[in-house]
């Protein structure tokens, strides 16, 4: 690994970490970064793992230590979360590059479209409890863990979609439950691109060491004054970095 190697993947780490922890969109980053250093693509989705977890750890301890404790309904929300994850990794090994390059192509633009939907009035802050547990929030956390464990890219926009507009928290409330859904399922997600032989560690690990910087970063501007409007704005900047990739590609 060289000296501009690693500084590439500290910079793309850092980024990532703190659009994850903000909103949505990191892998968008580093997933692209991972296959330009000569990855298989799956090696690639395996290995950008690594970063996850580890940022997600920093984000949970963060706010944990802020104060918010969601750790009840989190878990909760995780259970069906998992079951879709480990799914979605096991097919991740099963496709090819060239089906992935077209299904990331996809995934973007489809990223794109909701990101430009128009976001409803800003909510106060509610009270979180079992009473958010219905049948159609279950089944959506299968489909947002499966598409986790297969792809992971932009499914903070999924968590958006679900738990802002169906379930009407607010945004930093949805960042919050958001990286402890993402860590309980991403471990066991991660464990299949292991026992694959698909995990590069050096990469993921030197990526990881950025994303955890950049995940401290946006816990702790999540939760300062003006938190929900700079997850706003930073996802705005991620649907011109969508469109700009797009007409490059």
């Amino acid at each position: 690994m060289t000296l501009e190697q690693v500084v590439l993947l500290l910079a793309a780490g850092a980024l990532s970490g703190f659009l994850n922890v903000m909103s949505a969109g990191g892998s968008m980053i580093t997933l692209p970064v991972l296959m330009f250093m000569g990855l298989d693509s799956t090696t690639a989705n395996g290995s950008n793992r690594v970063g996850i977890v580890l940022q997600n750890i920093t984000a949970t301890w963060k706010y944990r230590s802020a104060g918010h404790r969601h750790l009840r309904l989190g878990l909760k929300l995780s259970v069906p979360a998992v079951a879709g994850a480990l799914v979605g990794a096991w097919t991740a090994t099963l496709v090819g590059d060239d089906l992935f390059r077209w299904i990331l192509i996809l995934v973007m633009v489809g990223s794109s479209i909701l990101m430009l939907m128009p976001m409803p009035a800003r909510r106060d802050t509610v009270q979180l409890d079992d009473s958010h547990l219905r049948w159609p929030v279950i089944v959506a956390m299968v489909v947002i863990g499966f598409y986790g464990g297969f792809i992971q890219v932009a499914v903070g926009i999924l968590f958006i979609v679900l738990l802002y507009r169906v379930l009407g928290i607010d945004l930093v409330q949805v960042n919050i439950l958001k990286v402890l859904v993402v860590l309980v399922y991403m471990i066991p997600a991660l464990g299949i691109f292991v026992a694959t032989g698909n995990v590069h560690w050096g990469f993921g690990l030197v990526l990881a060491v950025g994303s955890m910087a950049g995940a401290w970063i946006g816990a702790h501007m999540t939760l300062g004054p003006g938190g929900a409007v700079w997850i706003q704005r930073i996802t705005l900047l991620i649907i011109a970095a969508i469109i700009v990739r797009l007409i490059l590609e």
